[in-house]
């Protein structure tokens, strides 16, 4: 959940600037209750954070049907009409050698089915990092379909590029992705503190109040903030776990929490197998961290013809590849030397829980190294399907379609949040916006609690370090506000009583 839910006797202090005095002693929650600390925290959260997880929201939602929108857009060059047997593989990458003679070849992914074209990635030095050029040619007749940039292990082309970009960085670069960071940063927290604040305030109905008691449904009788609160909550209940996954994963991408991840991994042994890539070589090592699955590649002294015999040797080495169930769609790796193998790796696919990869020697057809996904650690697969899962292609249509409505039901429940914030707003006086939930929670704490809650909150910045900062400039901002008010209220209101929320 996005912003506060609020209990009623903060809502009638609130919405009496009659009676500023009396609202403070109605906070109904038990003694020891963490309930005003988590309804503090979710308020400023919700109201500070939410505008970066709207756009995190929007942008991820469109990201969730980017695969299904590239195969619509880029149809032209994805796709032909021609329906006779397919050309040798090397036939094909030496026809789109031709088309582009100022590039270097480095791989190929060949089209796996009838009507689907062969994509022929080439080097090129005036693309960005992790940029490609790819020439994609008609198995059938050798002939081009055009050409594209594409992108990353996933080889996107431009339209999902750009909407990957936005979701991570905004177009901004590395200094964008302080905001995607942050966002995943906060956003198990927001939705756990919303689940909290729910389940309580039904647990208080139910045994407190006449009122039936609704968890997982809302009052549609219900009318103004009501109505507005029964869909937060309800909303809430239902996507939290979905939340809690987005968050998770999002964070493994992130910079600094990222880093922490992948150094977590490191040191349980979770890392991601890779091959080795050196002729001779069969052992498989561990990557140093991250998830992206990218080959090894070791450096070898240049051979002029090397390129030319590794490209007439791809058809040899497809089939080496298909004798250890490494098939379908995959993608080969090109080297320019005579002393790396060529790299045969099973491309993230709908419904395709597994991703092996062998490296094969192209003068003689053998296999020098195998990486079985079914001897990875347990963590690495769970990364593996986590990631796929969230970039909605482990399950294909149906995962963009659960994604995508996802995305929508967190967008309506961040602007209910701020709904139920503007429909707390006093209708008599000045003021003009909400207070904020009442002010000395911790004091309400049990020693042993607080302590507790200020270990778990310092073990979690540090491995979130944005979520660490950002909570402490929250609670440096919150202690100031509070002195502020006591200065200018002598008589010591209850609002202004504790400079510590």
């Amino acid at each position: 959940m996005s912003v506060p839910e609020l209990d009623r006797g903060t809502i009638a202090a609130d919405n009496s600037a009659a009676e500023p005095a009396r609202p403070a002693a109605q906070d109904s929650s038990p003694p020891r209750s963490m309930r005003p600390l988590i309804m503090r925290l979710h308020f400023y959260a919700g109201i500070l954070v939410a505008p970066f997880l709207l756009i995190a929201t929007i942008s991820g939602g469109l990201y969730a049907i980017a695969p299904t929108l590239e195969q619509v857009l880029y149809r032209d060059l994805l796709h032909v009409d021609s329906t006779g047997p397919a050309l040798p593989l090397a036939e094909q990458v030496r026809a789109a050698q031709q088309l582009r003679p100022d590039l270097t070849v480095s791989a190929v992914r060949p089209a796996s089915e009838v009507g689907e074209t062969t994509r022929v990635l080439f080097t090129d030095p005036s693309l960005g990092e992790s940029e490609r050029t790819a020439v994609f040619i008609d198995p059938a007749t050798a002939s081009s379909t055009g050409e594209s940039v594409v992108y990353g292990s996933s080889s996107a082309l431009p339209v999902r590029t750009w909407i990957s970009q936005l979701h991570r960085h905004l177009h901004l670069g590395e200094p964008g992705r302080i905001y995607s960071e942050l966002a995943a940063s906060w956003l198990w927290v927001i939705a756990l503190g919303g689940v909290y604040l729910w389940v309580q305030r039904y647990r208080t109905q139910r045994t407190r109040t006449r009122q039936s008691a609704r968890l997982w449904t809302f009052d549609r009788t219900a009318r103004g903030r009501n109505r507005t609160l029964g869909w937060h909550g309800t909303t809430g209940m239902w996507i939290a776990v979905g939340l809690i996954f987005l968050s998770a994963t999002g964070l493994t991408w992130s910079t600094y929490a990222g880093a922490n991840v992948g150094e977590l991994r490191t040191a349980l042994s979770w890392t991601t197998p890779t091959l080795d890539t050196t002729l001779g070589v069969s052992d498989t090592a561990p990557a140093a961290g991250g998830h992206d699955g990218h080959d090894g590649h070791t450096a070898a002294v240049a051979d002029a013809g090397a390129l030319g015999r590794n490209v007439g040797a791809l058809d040899r080495v497809l089939a080496a590849a298909a004798e250890h169930r490494v098939t379908e769609h995959v993608e080969m790796s090109i080297p320019a030397d005579g002393h790396t193998a060529v790299t045969v790796t099973e491309t993230r696919q709908p419904w395709q829980f597994v991703t092996d990869a062998v490296a094969i020697d192209p003068a003689t057809g053998a296999v020098t190294a195998t990486n079985t996904f079914a001897d990875w650690p347990l963590a690495a697969k769970l990364t593996t399907w986590g990631i796929a899962l969230h970039m909605g292609i482990l399950f294909g249509l149906f995962n963009q379609l659960v994604l995508l409505a996802l995305a929508v039901a967190l967008g309506t429940l961040i602007v209910r949040g701020y709904q139920l914030w503007w429909q707390r707003r006093p209708t008599r006086g000045s003021r003009r916006v909400a207070r904020p939930p009442l002010r000395g929670t911790w004091r309400r704490l049990h020693p042993v609690t607080v302590v507790a809650v200020v270990a778990a909150a310092v073990t979690v910045g540090w491995f979130a370090p944005l979520l660490g900062l950002s909570l402490l400039a929250f609670l440096l901002v919150d202690v100031a506000v509070g002195l502020l008010r006591r200065r200018r209220s002598p008589e010591h209101s209850p609002e202004a009583t504790s400079a510590t929320g």
